[in-house]
């Protein structure tokens, strides 16, 4: 695959610089926000793939993580939905869809709500308690999030019900790390007026799915397929 060129630049927020770089389509542009234990490298085999099927992106370094670095205890899930808000202002107009990964899918869930969307993607998505949102990442926070079931009672069903985009939720089916519940109603609570998909893939496990499309063409292509669907204007 080949590498699509990257532009860099930073955007500042609270104190911070978030350090971030846009690869560049024709058919649309999509912002990519990574998980909790990533940085923006993490998706750039995904971004690359959206670049063939024309597809631009920007992906940047949440605080405590890659380029933008500071400290995570000094973050938390409302924080990272506000540098997504700011990068999103950075990019304006041209921004057009927004891919989550892991704890990433529920920022892109909230930025749904102030930045006009047509599409999301939600991939091994994580949704949490509204309880957790606002609390800054350490003990705290994993306690409220370690409680049995407590994802259940998350704001992210009543949020994807009222998306009026495209939603694609791509899940791994042997994930050990989010609850096997959470792709499914995910899609189910999606509304039925929408072109929305769900997507498992086999043997995958949390960070393995791309692995695993690497072994099966059909599914390559299968995926290929619901990602043009979901991120292009319908």
């Amino acid at each position: 695959m080949n590498i699509s060129s990257r532009h860099y630049f930073d955007v500042s927020f609270q104190g911070h610089r978030l350090y971030a770089d846009s690869i560049f389509g024709s058919k649309g542009h999509v912002l990519m926000i990574h998980g909790g234990a990533k940085d923006r490298e993490a998706g750039l085999r995904y971004r690359n793939l959206l670049a063939e099927l024309g597809f631009g992106s920007t992906a940047f370094d949440c605080i405590g993580h890659g380029e933008t670095g500071g400290e995570l205890s000094h973050s938390s899930l409302a924080s990272r939905t506000g540098q997504a808000e700011a990068i999103a202002r950075h990019l304006g107009s041209r921004l057009t869809g927004c891919m989550g990964v892991s704890m990433g899918a529920y920022n892109a869930l909230q930025l749904s709500r102030s930045v006009p969307l047509r599409s999301l993607v939600l991939m091994v998505p994580g949704v949490y308690h509204p309880s957790a949102y606002r609390v800054n990442f350490g003990p705290e926070f994993s306690a409220i999030i370690r409680k049995p079931l407590s994802w259940a009672e998350s704001d992210a069903w009543q949020i994807i019900s009222e998306f009026s985009g495209n939603a694609l939720v791509i899940a791994a089916a042997e994930d050990q790390v989010i609850p096997a519940g959470i792709p499914g109603r995910l899609y189910d609570s999606a509304s039925s007026q929408i072109n929305k998909a769900l997507l498992t893939i086999p043997n995958a496990g949390h960070n393995s799915v791309w692995q695993e499309l690497q072994h099966n063409r059909r599914l390559y292509d299968k995926t290929c397929q619901l990602l043009t669907e979901c991120l292009s204007d319908s």
